[in-house]
């Protein structure tokens, strides 16, 4: 019998405690609420009614699963037998390794149960939505028409897609590398699961998808992770202390992003407190003291049972982990009876839109003032998260590095905020208001984003704080740090990083965004307008970075080529602004010219209002980077020469004197080969 300080977990019985409890809560929470409860007109049947439900529960659970073991086999765990990749490394200590393989196996089959399950979820929900029993002549017709032509059944086909795709990912997955991208692959799964969830045809569409993406991950991430711990403790050895660290650090930004957004979801779904007093209401308040409880046991475990883990004391953090996975088990079945339940706030649609609603999702703004412009709100939660994120990281480093008795530049963090603050406003502040309706206000967008936040960001030199402050890994496996460096020191990076590519980057992203249906697609889906706001929120970064940038990255070029490279982009941007000044055509006329707005607006005036924005205020940060790159140019050249004048200190000024006696030697050979006298030349 083994002692209490090397006791480990019942693995099976705890997980199959959690999932018992999983289904108790999910079949109780939807009798309460009499989400099965057989319908008048078109009823499925028991056999559907129930059984989504059931199925729904083995999705999230083998989700959580695949999703928590890549994350933990990516940035957690390591691996034995990498002894190349350890040596290149210097690594300095030699881990057990084992559990990274039984991780990866636990994803592969969890991935593929993951699959199969969304498949019959496919066709259980297409029959719960239609309203008829599994079967018959006509079923298979029909299920394929609601597939391919019904937008639920077309998320429902692409989730199946990609989850499909993960599962192929994660059978083959071997390294931090690929468990990465089959983790990234399944998160991305996760989208079209948040597209079709509760409030997705409500006013707060983008909010309400953009906060169930963020929940599920956070949850996947948090819960799943802490069930793989259970399935690999036997194999962890003396790993446990520091991938019990890894992961309590890992679960509380999951923690946190399951709070935030979960507190996003309740504001769009409950609408009121009164909300509160129906049997969503209910099931909802026992989820979150759920959740608390569970946010209490991470606390202890940080407090407590980690610390205890260095003299070896196993037992206690190993049953409250056991505790925590089958309390776990509850939440999710919890949040299924939720997903089953219609909420208080009805997720239809807006009975009689003005067009501008019905084009935008969103009621018309009121006419543009200046204080509208930076007191309107239109919340992008997902932009959001990262900015806050990021500033979060950002003062964390710093306050490490002062705490260790490193300097860094009060001034850098300053500007990495305002840079991250300006990202904000144009994406969740007065800009993404007016953007949305205003090709003047896009515009606006537009430039902040990839011409003006992009000189704080880049001054506040983020990468090399990120890697003076992050601590590095001894043991092979992949930590921030070892992400950041690759990041930076990757063939995508050197590439888009280059010069000539940045600068033509920037340039060319406008004719071809603009100019191509990406401009209109960005403004009907949010997936590619977020893509806009990262593409050139980087491409500006990296432009930029280029010029005046301190951070690590591809060789810059002399500051003549940078000034060259300035003028030529200043050039363009006045080229493009006068385009859309004397253009005659509307941009995304089925957009701009069909919004009917209250104040009225000529677009085509607007849209050329736009392009003399681009063209004035182009120019602005472009003057401002110009003569930031003459200071640095005055201050590189004085460099220079203090370093050539301690060098000529140094060795007395050596290079000066065999640069002389070259001289005399040439003067000397010129002076012997000169004719003497004007009867040698005649001779």
């Amino acid at each position: 019998m083994r002692s209490d300080a090397a006791w480990e977990p019942p693995r099976w019985r705890t997980l199959g405690a959690g999932a018992v409890l999983a289904a108790v809560a999910a079949l109780v929470g939807i009798a309460l609420t009499g989400a099965a409860t057989p319908t008048i007109l078109a009823d499925p049947g028991a056999v559907v009614r129930w059984g989504l439900p059931v199925v729904e529960l083995v999705v999230d659970l083998a989700c959580a699963v695949t999703i928590g073991a890549l994350v933990l086999a990516a940035v957690v765990l390591p691996r034995a037998g990498d002894a190349q990749a350890s040596a290149r490394r210097r690594t300095r200590v030699t881990p057990d390794g084992g559990a990274w393989v039984l991780a990866q196996r636990t994803a592969a089959v969890a991935s593929v149960v993951w699959t199969l399950a969304v498949a019959v979820q496919l066709v259980l929900t297409y029959a719960s939505v239609s309203g008829r029993p599994i079967g018959g002549p006509t079923f298979g017709d029909e299920l394929g028409v609601y597939l391919t032509q019904i937008g639920l059944g077309q998320a429902g086909l692409w989730a199946l897609a990609l989850t499909a795709l993960t599962s192929l990912l994660a059978v083959a997955a071997t390294g931090y590398a690929s468990a990465a991208w089959a983790a990234v692959l399944a998160l991305a799964a996760l989208a079209p699961v948040a597209q079709t969830g509760h409030a997705a045809g409500a006013t707060n569409h983008t909010l309400a998808v953009g906060s169930l993406w963020l929940h599920l991950a956070g949850v996947t991430v948090w819960i799943g992770g802490l069930a793989v711990l259970v399935v690999v403790a036997g194999a962890l050895g003396r790993d446990l202390r520091t991938v019990a660290a890894r992961y309590s650090h890992l679960a509380i930004w999951a923690y946190a992003l399951v709070a935030v957004s979960g507190v996003v979801n309740a504001y769009v779904r409950i609408g009121s407190l009164a909300g509160l007093a129906t049997p969503y209401g209910a099931i909802l308040l026992l989820k979150v003291a759920c959740a608390v409880l569970l946010g209490v046991a991470g606390w202890w475990h940080r407090r407590r049972t980690i610390p205890r883990l260095t003299s070896g004391r196993t037992a206690p953090f190993w049953r409250l982990v056991a505790a925590e996975v089958v309390l776990a088990g509850a939440v999710m079945g919890l949040a299924v009876a939720l997903s089953s339940t219609s909420p208080p706030v009805p997720d239809t649609p807006p009975t009689a839109p003005s067009p501008a609603e019905a084009i935008t999702g969103y009621p018309p703004p009121a006419e543009p003032t200046v204080a509208g412009w930076f007191t309107l709100v239109q919340p992008d939660v997902l932009v959001l998260t990262g900015v806050v994120s990021a500033a979060v990281v950002i003062v964390g480093w710093t306050l490490r590095l002062r705490r260790r008795g490193d300097a860094w530049p009060a001034g850098r963090g300053a500007s990495m905020l305002v840079g991250l603050l300006l990202v904000a406003w144009a994406s969740s502040g007065g800009a993404a208001v007016y953007g949305h309706v205003l090709f003047s206000g896009h515009m606006v967008q537009h430039m902040v984003l990839v011409m003006l936040a992009p000189i704080f960001l880049v001054l506040g030199a983020p990468v090399t704080l990120g890697l003076r402050a992050l601590p590095s890994r001894d043991d092979g496996s992949r930590g921030p740090r070892e992400l950041l460096l690759a990041v930076v020191h990757s063939k995508v990076a050197a590439f888009f990083g280059h010069p000539i590519v940045a600068a033509v980057n920037v340039a060319g992203s406008m004719i071809l965004f603009y100019y191509s249906p990406l401009f209109e697609l960005s403004l009907t889906n949010h997936l590619v307008h977020l893509w806009m706001i990262v593409h050139f929120t980087l491409a500006g970064y990296l432009f930029v970075n280029v010029l005046i940038g301190i951070d690590p990255g591809p060789r810059r070029p002399s500051y003549p080529l940078r000034l060259l490279l300035l003028f030529a982009t200043m050039a363009f941007h006045a080229f493009f602004g006068l385009a859309l000044t004397e253009g005659t055509q509307l941009l995304a006329a089925r957009w701009f010219g069909a919004l009917g707005l209250p104040w009225g607006v000529d677009a085509l005036a607007d849209q050329r209002l736009g392009g003399a924005f681009a063209w004035g205020f182009g120019e602005i940060p472009s003057l401002v980077l110009a003569i930031a790159l003459g200071l640095a140019w005055i201050r590189d050249d004085e460099r220079t020469a203090r370093r050539l004048d301690r060098a000529a200190d140094r060795s007395g000024d050596a290079d000066l004197a065999a640069y002389n006696a070259m001289l005399a030697r040439m003067a000397g050979t010129s002076h012997t080969e000169r004719p003497s006298s004007p009867t040698e030349v005649d001779r």
